[in-house]
């Protein structure tokens, strides 16, 4: 269920206040945060984040279309390793099954 438009988007009061620290300074270092639930707003638009993912902070520039988003959404936080040897092989046991069936060639002809 998405919230309700009369609350607002949430952004975490902390970050706010480093935004505006950001925009009075000359200083463009990224803003470490462990808060993936905050709405991505207009005013971090060209800022640069570390967002927390469980174990690591992932480094994000904000752009125009990150805009309404959520910032946990562009640090994933599973890293998918692939599919099992097992299933690798079964998959290729099959493709090189369905290549090798050869076509009977006097089929077409003894139809006409």
């Amino acid at each position: 269920m998405t919230r309700s438009i009369w609350k607002g988007p949430f952004v975490h009061p902390s970050l706010l206040k480093k935004i505006d620290k950001l925009k009075s300074g000359t200083n463009k270092k990224p803003i470490k945060t462990w808060s993936r639930n905050s709405t991505i707003i207009p005013e971090f638009v060209g800022h640069s984040f570390m967002i927390h993912n469980g174990k690591s902070f992932i480094p994000i520039t904000i752009s125009e279309e990150m805009v309404g988003h959520k910032l946990g959404e562009f640090a994933p936080t599973r890293t998918f390793k692939g599919h099992t040897p097992a299933d690798k092989k079964a998959a290729a046991e099959t493709a090189s099954a369905t290549t090798a069936k050869p076509k009977p060639s006097g089929a077409a002809d003894a139809k006409k």
